[in-house]
């Protein structure tokens, strides 16, 4: 669905895309990790055909390039900034965004649309009456107004309530099930883990690794860190058989307490981008 080959972006002096390769695969959702200016956005906004990569290719579902509006069409994105017109009820603006994609019968599309995502009660409420989540929801029933075969999501559930995070993580499930193709960015490790077939992580502009969050973990993830208590004492040992450890105290006797704690995908993203802050 997405074959992008080394494309590299200069802004300045500033390197933003440095040779970063990516395929994703028609119905999976892949998520793309990476610290703040590690090149994420800029990487979206070239396979949305928002900017133009100084070198490289992005080839959309094998029909060529996003420049090309017939291969556009099928492309959706809910980017990190809310795109939608304050004034304009909800169902004014997915009314016009259909509009503006030739849908069939634009007024019926919005209307599933905001069913899909919860606000038919709202729809003639204007967006500036809105809650942060719920705008987050009509930013990506903005991004569905065509049926795009494959639908960018940059950081969908930034900033907003736990309820509201729940409501849109059933929608991406809703969606990867009706067979679309996901790429979602966010620096929530547990929903990447959650919701995503395959993570590619990225920093300075190219992709470090990808793969399955368990393929992740062994190469990258480390031991086991297996806590036991005895007696008021803590002993701590790393271990890549934590079962084996485990056992092996409890049949020495005397534990009253055991922690063990695995690698997750947050180990493996400090794994490869290092610990230092971003700004």
């Amino acid at each position: 669905m997405l074959a992008i080959r080394d494309i590299h972006k200069r802004f300045g002096h500033t390197v933003a895309v440095d040779g970063l390769t990516l395929e994703v695969r028609a119905g999976e959702v892949f998520g793309l990790l990476g610290p703040n200016g590690a090149g994420k956005s800029t990487t979206i906004a070239i396979t949305t055909g928002l900017l133009a990569p100084d070198s490289g290719t992005v080839d959309l579902f094998g029909l060529g390039s996003p420049t090309n509006p017939a291969v556009r069409m099928h492309l959706g994105l809910a980017p990190q900034e809310i795109t939608l017109y304050d004034q304009l009820t909800a169902r004014e603006n997915l009314v016009f965004l259909a509009r503006l994609s030739r849908v069939a019968a634009p007024r019926h599309r919005a209307d599933e649309l905001l069913e899909l995502v919860e606000l038919d009660a709202r729809a003639n409420d204007r967006v500036a009456t809105f809650s942060g989540g719920m705008k987050r929801r009509l930013n990506l029933a903005a991004a569905l107004v065509h049926d795009p075969k494959l639908v960018l999501l940059d950081e969908p559930t930034a900033g907003v309530d736990p309820q509201s995070r729940n409501r849109i993580l059933d929608l991406v499930r809703q969606l990867a099930a009706a067979g679309k193709t996901i790429v979602y960015t966010t620096h929530y490790m547990e929903e990447a883990a959650k919701m995503c077939d395959r993570v590619g992580i990225v920093d300075h502009g190219r992709m470090l690794d990808a793969g399955t969050v368990s393929e992740l973990i062994a190469r990258h993830g480390g031991k086991s860190s297996v806590t036991i208590e005895r007696e008021g004492t803590e002993h701590r040992v790393r271990t890549d058989d934590p079962v084996a450890e485990v056992a092996r105290h409890f049949a020495s006797g005397g534990v009253t307490a055991v922690r063990v704690e695995r690698p997750d995908l947050e180990t493996v993203f400090l794994a490869l981008t290092g610990r230092s802050l971003r700004e």
